[in-house]
């Protein structure tokens, strides 16, 4: 096969930056060589090849976002997996993992191979699915492949496809099963008592559709709180290791995650922020309206800031977007009837290199947060790093030539974003998966196919 030299960008890598040339062979990094590349070392050392320049640019391992909902099978009027694994490729990501609350639910090991084989026909980019767990199906996620699923998706918390666990012994046999099988669990935690009393208090001072401004009322912190609190404490009696969703408020953080403590290798109990929560506060909702309600809410201010602090201090392990297309018509109405969910996986990476030139982060900690840490937390195998010998899953970027978010650029098949109207300075270049162009110079190539990721759980 040709090789792909990619030559004299800037690598960021495993806490390091360097300029440096990627050298690519089937589908495999063949070698990460550090220093500028001269066209006579391309000539002379290798046999039929291409040369890519990426003067300017910055290459990245190529995204992993652990957290979307493509909504196929059964919701594809809003989303599927050809239109969103199109989205994460413009955004640079190579590799995303679905969500279980699809219609039918992604609870059997038959659901599962109908959307393994869903995504081998159309996926642009790699992919793998998380099992989810109900009240009653702990015996079948036993029998699920290992090592071709994340872990195990719980929702201790009513949301979207309504797959709320909320007894407590199938609550403990959830956290022992994946202890004894060596699954993380990842875990939506919200307290639905809490959410309920406070929807019936607001409604009968408000109306049967609360507006909008009241959600992060009636999804309150104490409900937040309150579920993680659970989750980590059934952890710990068991051993599980779990992985918190979508934080999404400072006391949660404080309650579970020390800033600067540490630990050898990756710590039992995690926690992932969403671009949305970093952006977003509660005043956003004057202007953006139901267009950033999700679940969890979008909460104040300090809680926004408090997340963005845990991105650099330790408290934050890594980023995903929660990305959950609606149509538009679907995101009308207040807090009881908009649906809950936004499209953001095409420009996640773009907004947190808008942040880190805010100071926010580092360029060496965001892609510790949106490709290693991915692949550490879920076992990823040979992705998540430019390493010599691992799947050629690269991004790269460039800044400069501003544009601005439009409904024409969007990719989503919902055909909006809460981003419309914003202006960025960075721009996805190319995406590669598995050494195989999906973006290049900007242009999509609608024939390219992703891969089913494994794990080595």
């Amino acid at each position: 096969m040709t090789t792909t030299i990619i030559k004299n960008g800037t690598i960021i890598n495993e806490g390091r930056q360097f300029v440096g040339s990627l050298i690519v062979r089937d589908g495999r990094i063949a070698d990460v060589k550090e220093g500028r590349t001269s066209d006579g070392f391309c000539a002379d050392s290798f046999g039929e090849h291409e040369v890519i320049d990426a003067e300017g640019c910055f290459i990245l391992p190529g995204i992993i976002d652990t957290h979307v909902h493509f909504r196929e099978p059964g919701l594809t009027h809003k989303a599927d997996i050809e239109s969103e694994s199109r989205a994460a490729a413009f955004g640079g990501v190579t590799s995303y993992f679905d969500m279980p609350n699809t219609k039918p639910q992604t609870t059997t090991v038959s659901t599962l191979r109908e959307k393994q084989a869903a995504a081998r026909e159309k996926s642009h980019v790699n992919w793998a699915f998380f099992p989810g767990a109900t009240n009653d199906n702990i015996e079948t996620l036993a029998q699920m492949p290992k090592e071709e699923i994340p872990g195990i998706k719980l929702f201790m918390g009513s949301s979207t496809g309504n797959m709320l666990v909320d007894k407590m012994g199938a609550l403990i046999k959830i956290f022992q099963t994946a202890e004894s099988l060596h699954l993380p669990i990842m875990a939506h935690c919200e307290d639905t008592e809490t959410i309920d009393r406070n929807m019936e208090q607001i409604k009968k001072q408000v109306g049967d559709d609360p507006d909008v401004i009241f959600h992060p009322l009636i999804r309150s912190e104490e409900a937040c709180l309150e579920s993680s609190c659970l989750a980590a404490n059934l952890a710990r009696q068991t051993g599980a290791r779990l992985h918190i969703a979508h934080i999404s408020t400072e006391a949660e953080l404080n309650a579970l995650f020390p800033a600067g403590e540490t630990t050898d290798g990756m710590p039992q109990i995690t926690s992932e922020a969403t671009v949305a929560h970093l952006m977003f506060c509660n005043e956003d909702y004057a202007t953006l309206r139901s267009q950033i309600k999700c679940n969890p809410a979008v909460k104040k201010a300090s809680d926004r800031d408090a997340l963005r602090r845990g991105l650099m201090n330790g408290q934050i392990t890594n980023i995903g977007t929660d990305h959950a297309p609606h149509t538009l018509e679907e995101k009308q109405g207040g807090a009881a009837k908009a649906m809950s969910g936004m499209p953001m996986i095409q420009f996640s990476l773009v907004t947190m290199l808008s942040l880190s030139d805010e100071g926010v982060l580092t360029k060496e900690r965001l892609v510790e947060l949106m490709a290693h840490n991915p692949a550490r937390l879920f076992d990823v195998r040979e992705r998540g790093f430019l390493r010599k010998g691992y799947k050629a899953d690269i991004t790269i970027v460039r800044k400069g030539s501003p544009w601005t978010v439009t409904k024409e650029c969007i990719q989503s098949k919902c055909g909006w974003s809460p981003m419309m109207g914003r202006e960025y300075e960075w721009s996805v270049v190319h995406t590669l998966c598995n050494g195989k162009f999906v973006l290049r110079d900007g242009q999509f190539c609608e024939t390219a196919r992703g891969e089913q990721i494994f794990f080595d759980h």
